[in-house]
């Protein structure tokens, strides 16, 4: 899928204006202020009445959030009810919940349990669950592992380039982890002020990024500096 336009505004300000193309799957990546978050939420159709978006997209499916396009959020201590059972919070029927335990492999009888008695890897294995269960074709991923320690880090991302493998979803994938960036996208858009001044095949850019930002950005190892401020 091609985003040919995607530009928001707020009254004479322009906010975002960029051009993307999902392939498989993308990293979009800039300092804090540049427009990430703004791109998902124009993605998810979540951007405040104050804000105009004009979204043109090339695409064999219909950009409909909890539908076509899935969200998966940053934390995931936050994105579950601590009150309910997880299998409430789900809008499926519990086989086929149970399937998706499988497939992220969890063990179904946690669908039994609260949120809290969870350790933060199962919880983040639970909200790519519930994103899986409208068979998205396009998932968007939050920064899904900063809240997660090294180990359960790197198994969450072989967990969702297997899933991808398997369901045949598309990426877009905002983080400020360039190592987690390589090890799950084929492909990198760096952006700054709400425009792209890099984008390309990750591989190349990382071995010959034009942009003076984009060379900072890699150099500064931007999960750890001063670019999370």
């Amino acid at each position: 899928m091609k985003i040919q336009t995607l530009k928001i505004t707020l009254e004479d300000k322009i906010l975002v204006d960029i051009s993307l193309n999902i392939d498989k799957s993308i990293a979009l990546v800039g300092q804090s202020g540049s427009g990430k978050s703004l791109t998902l939420k124009a993605l998810l159709g979540m951007l405040p009445e104050s804000m105009k978006c004009e979204l043109i997209c090339n695409s064999n499916f219909e950009l409909k959030a909890g539908d076509t396009i899935s969200f998966v959020p940053q934390n995931p201590f936050t994105a579950l009810s601590p009150l309910t059972k997880i299998k409430k919070q789900f809008f499926i029927s519990q086989e086929k919940q149970k399937k998706l335990f499988l497939q992220v492999g969890l063990d179904t009888d946690l669908l039994d349990r609260f949120a809290p008695e969870l350790s933060g890897g199962q919880l983040q294995r639970v909200v790519i669950a519930m994103a899986l269960e409208s068979s998205p074709k396009l998932i968007l991923l939050d920064e899904p592992t900063t809240a997660l320690d090294p180990d359960t880090r790197i198994l969450i991302l072989n967990l969702l380039k297997k899933l991808q493998i398997e369901m045949g979803f598309k990426i877009l994938f905002v983080t400020h982890d360039m190592n987690s960036a390589k090890s799950l996208c084929e492909d990198l858009c760096v952006i700054k002020d709400g425009l792209v001044v890099e984008n390309g095949k990750m591989s190349d850019i990382l071995k010959n990024p034009h942009a003076e930002y984009t060379k900072t950005l890699i150099e500064a190892n931007f999960a750890n500096r001063e670019f999370r401020k």
